[in-house]
């Protein structure tokens, strides 16, 4: 029976789907130190598993909102979920780094299809503020993934090794697919009638970029996202080797940082019906930007403790709960018709930011440590100061 709108059921599932970015990445973190070994390869090499994930992630966001738009939802998030299951099973068997990488490249391009989709499910629903909170609400729920799935990813690690959190991916998968064949109703209200073509899809994303809001809520979410990549890219790397973290603690550290994003998403709930969308990320960016800057100061000064890199983190990704779910639902708000290609750009922008990050990092990462927190750090910054700077003057934007 298909699942009705305001039902903890609905936005569950919703979130799962927007889970399954964060298990496919959090879940093998601890693994990345043994698959270089295993692979007999360096740090940039088993950071591109990442970057790459990541430049799967960007390319299938620009097919599967403006696919969406004119096909429906639900069959496109099908047809994303069976990809994802097929290549989580290849990273399972890759006899090779290269196949590892490249597999990974093609679950990203499937994984991109339900997380797109569960944001403009959201749009389809709901408006403004109500998006705004139903994304929090699903941010607090898809909080409990990358909390437990380093942990779950450390004890896969230590009992079966690194093949062993990809054939759960692949698992978790078939499980979500089951519920959306039978739970998930189609929310498309209004097909889109434009012809999909490479040139029409370009013209779509020329309209979205034409606004300025929308451009703002589009950098607040790369510049965050971003600086969050940083740390699961670089921080199983830094904390085994400066701190001297086990596979198993690294899950747990992780875990410990990623409360304060769940915190983030509570309150912002909390506030958004107050402050608005534009006032819950100002309280966001602020996080960001002392975050950063005291894991920097911390790093400089240390190393003492994991809790001088964790601790500040934490605020960071609170910071994270507060401005990433209000970015996505400012940015798709004014664009009811085109939510699923307001969702792809919003994502692929993100995510293209975020693979240059993290290709950069790794290479810094070779040659110290406090690359980390300076580049977390830069962009923490950079969202405070590019937000205050597009909306001085105005209250709302």
């Amino acid at each position: 029976m298909p699942l009705r709108p305001d039902t903890i059921a609905l936005t569950a599932l919703l979130a799962l789907l927007t889970a399954l970015g964060p298990l496919s990445t959090d879940m093998y973190l601890p693994s990345l130190p043994a698959i270089g070994r295993v692979f007999a390869v360096d740090t940039a090499a088993v950071q591109l598993t990442l970057s790459l994930f990541l430049a799967g992630f960007a390319a299938g966001q620009v097919i599967y909102g403006p696919v969406s738009d004119r096909y429906g939802r639900k069959r496109v998030l099908l047809a994303g979920l069976g990809l994802y299951i097929l290549a989580s099973f290849v990273c399972a068997l890759a006899p090779s780094v290269e196949t590892l990488t490249a597999a990974r490249f093609f679950q990203a391009f499937g994984a991109s299809g339900p997380i797109v989709l569960a944001r403009t499910i959201v749009r389809d629903l709901y408006e403004g503020p109500r998006a705004g909170r139903e994304l929090s609400r699903m941010g607090t729920v898809m909080g409990l993934v990358p909390a437990l799935a380093p942990i779950l990813g450390g004890v896969l690690e230590s009992a079966y090794g690194w093949r062993a959190s990809f054939f759960v991916s692949g698992g978790a998968g078939v499980l979500l697919g089951l519920l959306v064949v039978f739970g998930l109703p189609e929310t498309l209200r209004l097909r889109s009638p434009a012809m999909l073509s490479p040139l029409g899809i370009l013209r779509g994303y020329g309209v979205l970029l034409s606004d300025r809001t929308y451009r703002l809520f589009m950098s607040m979410s790369a510049l965050t996202y971003a600086g969050l990549f940083c740390f699961i890219s670089g921080s199983s790397f830094v904390l085994q080797r400066v701190y001297g973290l086990s596979e198993l603690m690294v899950g747990f550290a992780f875990s410990f940082v990623v409360l304060g994003y769940v915190s983030g998403t509570v309150l912002a709930q909390k506030v958004v019906g107050h402050r608005g969308i534009s006032g819950t990320i100002r309280i966001g960016v602020t996080c960001l930007a002392l975050g950063g800057v005291f894991m920097l100061i911390g790093a400089v000064a240390g190393p003492h403790s994991p809790f001088e890199i964790l601790v500040p983190m934490a605020l960071y990704t609170c910071g994270v709960g507060f401005t990433m779910p209000q970015s996505m639902a400012g940015a798709m708000g004014p664009f009811p018709e085109r939510a699923g290609a307001a969702s792809s750009f919003l994502g692929l922008v993100q995510m293209s930011s975020a693979a240059v990050v993290g290709i950069g990092l790794g290479h810094a990462l070779d040659v110290t440590p406090l690359a980390l927190p300076a580049m977390v750090a830069a962009l923490g910054l950079a969202a405070f100061l590019t937000f205050a700077l597009a909306t001085r003057g105005a209250r709302r934007v």
